[in-house]
């Protein structure tokens, strides 16, 4: 990557940056709700999905975290509409500036943003007695890989974000993907599901994450018996997001610099 797109996404990220520091109500709004969820969910249907011989709080945790980190989408298509129906991109286009750079600055952005976010998170995690037991090793590499979801479904959701037809559509969109969690393992195990919708479910990218984060974080061991990338839990996270970059990188910015044509 040359120096130029660098600088020029450097100057990029720097507005995003400024959006978020003068629209403080969004960011707080944005790192709250995770905190919400997993304490509804820890101790309003924790004693329900209890799981036998483990603690259900250690099993959500990782869960939570990745739920957050694939929220990617949802951000990355509101913020690439937004700016794209407001006439931001076609300001962008008219400088001497590389096709990659506005669509990198963003995700940069949203993954530095991301990175502060998952901390208050994690924290009451803790205070609700999920520990890591994985080591430090282990604790680096599961954050290394939430870090590294986020920044491939940012990725999409710029693409969708850019390949949307109002801010309303991808705002509606992006609400529907609340639903990727929920079906997963991110917050009760895939063993007791019906076939068909656990098949689904393994081979959904936030699985994978959600399963490498538990074995990373020694919260919960690979099960075994799931389809592959839940089975190779780490190998199978690293490939979905790999997939989901090649793919969404290159159309991302020929979107960008088509014009949204």
């Amino acid at each position: 990557m040359s120096t130029a797109i660098l600088y020029d996404a450097s100057a990029v990220l720097g507005r995003h940056l400024q959006r978020v520091r003068h629209a403080p109500a969004i960011l707080v709004m944005t790192q709250t709700m995770p905190i919400v969820f997993l304490l509804f969910f820890g101790y309003v249907f924790g004693g329900a999905l209890a799981m036998p011989g483990s603690d259900y709080r250690a099993y959500l945790v990782p869960g939570m975290l990745v739920a957050t980190a694939a929220n990617g989408i949802m951000t990355g298509m509101f913020t690439a509409a937004q700016d794209s129906h407001r006439g931001v991109m076609d300001r962008f286009r008219t400088l001497p500036m590389s096709r990659s750079a506005v669509p990198l600055g963003q995700a940069a952005a949203d993954l530095l943003t991301t990175a502060v976010g998952l901390i208050p998170l994690a924290l009451v995690g803790l205070a609700m007695g999920w520990r890591i037991d994985g080591g430090v090793g282990g604790a680096l590499g599961a954050f290394g890989l939430l870090l590294l979801l986020r920044f491939a479904t940012t990725w999409l959701g710029i693409l969708l974000g850019l390949a949307s037809e109002s801010e309303e559509a991808a705002g509606q969109l992006g609400s529907a993907t609340f639903m990727l969690p929920l079906l997963s393992n991110a917050y009760i195990p895939t063993d007791g599901m019906p076939g068909w919708v656990r098949t689904v479910a393994e081979w959904n990218p936030i699985s994978a994450v959600a399963t490498a984060a538990r074995d990373l974080f020694g919260n919960a061991p690979v099960p075994h018996d799931a389809a592959w990338p839940v089975a190779h839990p780490v190998a199978g996270s690293l490939a979905w997001c790999a997939v989901l970059l090649a793919l969404c990188v290159p159309l991302a910015v020929r979107r960008y610099g088509g014009g949204g044509r």
